[in-house]
């Protein structure tokens, strides 16, 4: 029997994030965002922190991140836009609203993320978590360019 994705796509979720989850790349932003919204649904948080910018994967709350993804009830993810932001890398931003129930009730939570595809993945800027570098520095992305021209604007 299969299910229904998580996300909101009408595929099984074996044909849709489950093979994000299991290894392939995500073809684009919005593919990885939606895996991520699956991610938190399954409690897949291994996926969760290596989505997000490698640079910022230790600043990560775990914890946090696990007991939210495992105590809520996931209801439904509407998005909104996506928008590719060509360049050397690309960037996108991906607006979202996600819908939950947890212990207060239903919860949604509408949200502009930004992206980055410095290589053949595209990874999650999360904006809670401070990258460290300076206007002049590489770009914690890897891309050899100074963060001031890559993705300090996205943060």
């Amino acid at each position: 029997m299969s299910h229904t994705c998580p996300c909101g796509q009408p595929q099984p979720l074996s044909q849709c994030c489950g093979q994000y989850h299991a290894g392939l790349p995500a073809p684009s932003a919005e593919t990885l965002m939606r895996s991520r919204y699956s991610a938190y649904a399954l409690g897949l948080i291994d996926y969760l922190v290596s989505t997000t910018l490698p640079a910022q994967q230790s600043g990560l709350d775990r914890a946090s991140i696990e007991s939210w993804s495992r105590s809520s009830t996931w209801l439904g993810l509407e998005v909104q836009s996506s928008e590719l932001i060509e360049g050397a890398p690309p960037h996108a931003y991906v607006t979202f609203t996600a819908h939950w129930r947890d212990a207060q009730g239903e919860q949604s939570h509408r949200e502009r993320s930004a992206f980055v595809r410095p290589a053949e993945r595209w990874y999650f800027i999360d904006p809670t978590v401070k990258l460290g570098a300076g206007r002049n520095d590489p770009c914690p992305c890897l891309s050899g360019q100074k963060f001031k021209k890559c993705c300090a604007s996205y943060l």
